[in-house]
């Protein structure tokens, strides 16, 4: 196993990996959209935070060499699951491969960002 860590997307707020490459696969923890420089929430619409989550994860993605067409699954979290045709709207920009998914409403999330992504992709 090797721990995947970049500046260029938010630093772990717990206990955890930004992500772990074993056997092949990356596995991501979750992303909200932080600003990886400030620390703060980017953005107050599902729109603004689902890209800069996104962005993060690409970064992630990025520093493991890997990159979104190689994602075979992600796990979404939405604040509110009323957001899911807009934050639809943001995803699809991305994920063109159309990777496996589940998308669901949370009571909450860190930060109280509106949206948490994380993603398993092949390394090769």
């Amino acid at each position: 196993m090797k721990t995947i860590e970049t500046k260029s997307a938010p630093a772990a707020i717990g206990p955890y990996s930004q992500a772990i490459l074993a056997n092949g696969f990356l596995y991501t923890s979750g992303q909200i959209p932080l600003n990886p420089e400030t620390g703060t929430i980017e953005g107050s619409g599902i729109e603004a935070q689902a890209e800069q989550a996104i962005k993060n994860l690409g970064e992630i993605l990025k520093a493991a060499g890997s990159d979104f067409s190689k994602v075979v699954k992600t796990t979404c979290f939405l604040a509110h699951i009323s957001d899911f045709a807009a934050f639809n709207a943001v995803y699809e920009k991305y994920f063109v491969s159309k990777p496996a998914r589940s998308c669901f409403e949370v009571a909450a999330l860190p930060k109280d960002a509106l949206v948490e992504i994380e993603a398993v992709a092949v390394v090769e």
